[in-house]
């Protein structure tokens, strides 16, 4: 079973944790990731930095930035993960835009990814549609969970069909906006959150953007099995460098 689906059945509420790889410094990324499982986190979204983040906000683009400026690539990435199954058990997404998986190939990105122990992909801006009929066949033969975003706007119909194509998790933008714009969360996000818990999806829910303290994690979790934070925690390494992660995950529960 793949790890996301272990994860996922688990008696407990899940603390997923978002950063960009390379960043601060170009080979933080394992050492990173070793201190966030260590640490008791559930799930960890690797950033492939991209120059044009459309979802990202101010935080993620600058850690971004700065990563390409480091050196990061997908090369680079693939590189440095090629033995974290050897250290790592929980489950590790990639998260990044469609453009340099393109420019890498689908069918070889899926691949690598599966080689490495990669468990699943979040694509902000690959469609629905074009994965459902284009390249689920692809993730499918190399074990990897697409993870498809949803957010206030998104229609009844889109949301049961994004539920019918996946198996994993369905991420629930708490609101329009990009990353780390949020602060707390008021009634409409709440009834938003129940409204899309009321709907019974076969897919549980992990909810995003504007999670960043233990009370909006708390808050989250009422309603979804998991939270995930991301502009907090690169705001935090900015701040402390990667030395400091135990007292971040502490603060959150």
């Amino acid at each position: 079973m793949n790890r996301i689906n272990q994860k996922l059945q688990e008696n407990k509420k899940i603390l997923s944790i978002y950063f960009s790889a390379g960043y601060p410094s170009l080979n933080d990324t394992v050492q990173i990731i070793q201190d966030l499982e260590k640490n008791g986190v559930d799930m960890i979204e690797i950033g492939l930095p991209f120059s044009d983040p459309l979802a990202d906000g101010p935080t993620i683009q600058a850690s971004s930035t700065t990563a390409l400026q480091n050196g990061m690539t997908t090369q680079v990435l693939f590189d440095q993960l090629k033995d974290i199954r050897k250290s790592v058990t929980i489950p590790l997404v990639i998260m990044g835009y469609f453009n340099p998986m393109l420019q890498y190939g689908v069918e070889a990105f899926c691949q690598k990814c599966a080689e490495i122990g990669i468990d699943g992909l979040i694509i902000p801006d690959l469609p629905v549609d074009v994965y459902a009929y284009e390249y689920k066949a692809t993730f499918d033969k190399y074990g990897l969970k697409n993870i498809f975003l949803i957010t206030p706007q998104t229609s009844e119909e889109r949301i049961r069909f994004i539920d019918s194509v996946s198996d994993g998790f369905i991420y629930m933008v708490s609101s329009a906006s990009v990353t780390g714009s949020s602060a707390g969360f008021g009634n409409t996000q709440e009834t938003y959150f129940k409204r899309i818990a009321d709907m019974n999806l076969k897919n549980p829910q992990i909810i995003g953007f504007g999670i960043n303290n233990a009370e909006t994690f708390n808050q989250a979790t009422q309603f979804a099995k998991g939270a995930i934070i991301g502009s907090a925690f690169i705001t935090h390494l900015k701040e402390n460098g990667s030395g400091k992660i135990e007292s971040f995950v502490k603060g959150i529960r």
